[in-house]
């Protein structure tokens, strides 16, 4: 009965994992635009501030989305971006278990005219790009996008 239960709580894992792997790159996605062309961020420019996320993939929020085979939903998100080069991103979300769930994650990021390269905390590097009030990242294939 223990190997049993150790097994159905693998599988129940598994698309929990893809979940919250999904809810980051979401998240990540969003900062960077696939939008059309628009005026880049001036290099002086305080860009600071709370990002709401408006889009997934193209689809706006409430977007349902699939990442590795794994359907998610996506309800909110936020990519707030601080002065001293800390960033941090919030989504919330719906994995297959049907149970809301929210993460957060937390970053430095380095500037370099309208580009931001993100080096998250126990996780990899994303990079995105703001164009006046608007941050968009794409992040393993999934594009996110923010308003200021």
């Amino acid at each position: 009965m223990k190997a049993t239960q150790a097994h159905t709580g693998a599988q129940a894992f598994t698309p929990f994992k893809y979940a919250l792997q999904l809810a980051f790159l979401l998240g990540a996605g969003l900062i960077l635009s696939a939008c059309k062309p628009q005026a880049t961020a001036d290099k002086g420019a305080d860009l600071s501030g709370v990002y709401s996320l408006v889009s997934v993939n193209g689809k706006n929020l409430p977007a349902s989305v699939s990442h590795d085979g794994v359907a998610l939903q996506v309800r909110s998100g936020a990519f707030t971006l601080g002065p001293d080069g800390t960033c941090g991103s919030k989504m919330v979300f719906v994995p297959p278990s049907g149970k809301e769930v929210t993460r957060e994650v937390s970053a430095t990021y380095t500037r370099e005219g309208a580009k931001l390269t993100m080096q998250w905390k126990g996780a990899g590097k994303t990079t995105g790009t703001i164009e006046t009030n608007t941050f968009t990242m794409n992040n393993e294939g999934m594009v996110f996008v923010y308003r200021k």
